[in-house]
């Protein structure tokens, strides 16, 4: 007997970050994705966050962008003290070569990498087509060492 499952649900991908401003605009501009709004009645987030009294050293402490069509997830992006520490267990593919193949395909993920690294990105390593298993990708990491591949 089959169990009953949850209803779908709505994701929001998090991550850790020592300067959570700097990596949702890097993550913006890697996506194509926009900050969030302001609440209502704000010109700016530094607005709202002086009207609500948030003190000057603790304005940096969260930050989230999402697709400016509502077509992927909200990615939030909160502080926190220690530095990142190892190997992610959970990484973003960004997909830059979609239904390419072959050479097109690998110089396609190597111009988005160029575009990257130009933001801040570091080129970690490049992984050759192998078929039928495999299209070939590049890892990649962000500017605070989150791992994250070009697919």
């Amino acid at each position: 007997m089959r169990e009953p499952s949850a209803p779908a649900r709505v994701v929001q991908v998090t991550f850790d970050a020592a300067d959570p401003k700097s990596l949702s605009i890097f993550w913006a501009h890697a996506l194509g994705y926009v900050n969030d709004d302001p609440p209502a009645g704000f010109e700016t987030w530094e607005e709202a966050l002086e009207a609500f009294g948030v003190p000057p050293q603790a304005r940096n402490s969260a930050s989230a962008i999402h697709h400016p069509d509502g077509a992927g997830p909200r990615i939030f992006f909160q502080q926190v003290p220690e530095a990142k520490a190892g190997k992610n267990r959970v990484h973003l593919d960004v997909r830059a070569a979609p239904g390419l193949e072959g050479e097109a395909r690998m110089a396609a993920l190597e111009a988005e990498c160029e575009r990257l690294v130009a933001r801040g990105a570091a080129r970690l390593d490049r992984h050759e087509p192998a078929p039928p298993m495999t299209t070939g990708h590049i890892v990649m990491a962000d500017p605070e060492g989150n791992e994250f591949c070009l697919d």
